[in-house]
């Protein structure tokens, strides 16, 4: 924790800085006694004593017992709040939505996942069925609604972070321009924010997954659709048009014969995703004589993994376009990790040839390496949004 305290505006200002660095403080530590307070953060003992007094009086720290003590008596020890407020982070897919509660700590309480019937997809019916599932979870762990601070939704597609639009959805035509933000904020008194979900989940692998160590790393994800979340230097690079990391739209040699279109899957998408694998391989097995049905792209990967040789053929043809995608990226941007996610990007049928052929490289090498959050990486990612935000206006609250 640093000791450089910004001195700067008027002294409810400063107040409201030192009291964020103590939350932060203690957040970090646990508990802490004043006076260890004071020595962390070279704020004076009356100051530390004014900002614990306020913190207490709007409930945000709580007193846990007498600490250990090195001569005299023995100091008292406090603690952020954690339940003082919840945070919800939400990833909508098309046919689906997972979401996921936390308190003020990120300690998991709640993770849901809930199938969208038909009728209940558009926009306005899957905000209706979150708050529906959302308030349902909140009181089966006995809490009240006005305690749910913050909530991040991730969509899969092109999202304007700013205002909360969600431009463009590939796979639905009523999620085209939607506003999401400002119809979550008739339904949703707490902090909103709405992002693209690859993005989130590169937010996740940073936060508490495989990639905490790293400033500049790219998430790429393939299943029903491709994508990519460019984390550089600490943030996500969004793009002048909000479309940074839609690698599903880049340019195949040979087969992208048309201009990319934003309301329809990019011609990687159709390719490398779940759509193409499955296209594939109703295909060519039909030709080999092959009779087993498939439904699912992940299975012609487990296919492959137990030595099918047209499935094995098939992923083998993703590999290398997965590659060539990879190696694009690190010559462009040269992140230190590449993390594949997705249903597909990190099965060892197409991770591991991927990551073969990219350790045959001698320029722009990265390390690769799988998901650790899997399919709970977009709704953490969500969950490090609303903590940050949280966390700037706790004092506020």
């Amino acid at each position: 924790m640093s000791k450089n305290r910004l001195l700067i505006g008027n002294p409810a200002l400063m107040r409201q800085t030192n009291a964020r660095i103590i939350l932060m403080l203690l957040k970090k530590l646990g508990h802490s006694s004043r006076a260890d307070i004071a020595r962390e953060t070279g704020m004076s003992a009356p100051t530390v004593a004014n900002v614990i007094s306020d913190l207490n009086d709007l409930g945000l720290i709580e007193w846990i017992g007498e600490g250990t003590s090195s001569g005299g008596r023995r100091p008292d020890n406090l603690r952020f709040k954690a339940d003082y407020g919840y945070l919800a982070g939400v990833d909508v897919t098309v046919d689906s939505f997972r979401v996921l509660l936390t308190d003020l700590n990120g300690t998991l309480l709640e993770e849901q996942y809930e199938p969208l019937a038909k009728e209940a997809r558009s926009p306005s019916a899957v905000i209706e069925v979150l708050r529906v599932s959302l308030r349902e979870l909140m009181q089966r762990r006995g809490l009240p609604w006005k305690k749910l601070l913050g909530m991040t939704v991730g969509v899969a597609g092109i999202t304007n972070t700013r205002d909360g639009i969600v431009i463009s959805v590939s796979s639905s035509d009523t999620w085209r321009d939607v506003p999401l933000l400002e119809m979550l904020k008739k339904q949703f008194s707490c902090a909103l924010f709405v992002e693209n979900d690859t993005n989130l989940a590169a937010i996740g692998e940073h936060f508490r997954g495989i990639a905490q160590a790293e400033e500049s790393f790219i998430f790429v994800t393939v299943g029903a659709g491709v994508g990519a979340g460019i984390f550089i230097n600490g943030r996500i690079v969004h793009g002048s048009s909000w479309s940074a990391g839609e690698i599903g739209y880049l340019r195949i040699p040979n087969i992208s014969s048309m201009q990319p279109a934003l309301y329809e899957f990019g011609r990687l998408e159709q390719v490398l995703g779940a759509p193409g694998i499955l296209r594939s391989w109703n295909a060519v097995s039909n030709k080999a004589g092959v009779s087993a049905k498939i439904r699912k792209a992940s299975s012609v990967l487990d296919l492959a993994r137990e030595g099918n040789s047209v499935a094995q053929r098939i992923v083998h043809q993703r590999a290398r376009l997965l590659k060539d995608v990879v190696l694009n990226l690190s010559l462009t941007l040269n992140p230190s990790l590449f993390v594949f996610g997705g249903d597909l990007g990190a099965h060892p049928a197409l991770f591991e040839p991927t990551v073969e052929m990219l350790r045959k490289s001698e320029v722009a090498v990265a390390r690769v390496l799988p998901s650790s959050l899997g399919n709970s990486a977009v709704v953490w990612g969500a969950i490090a949004v609303a903590m940050k935000d949280a966390e700037q206006n706790l004092y506020r609250y």
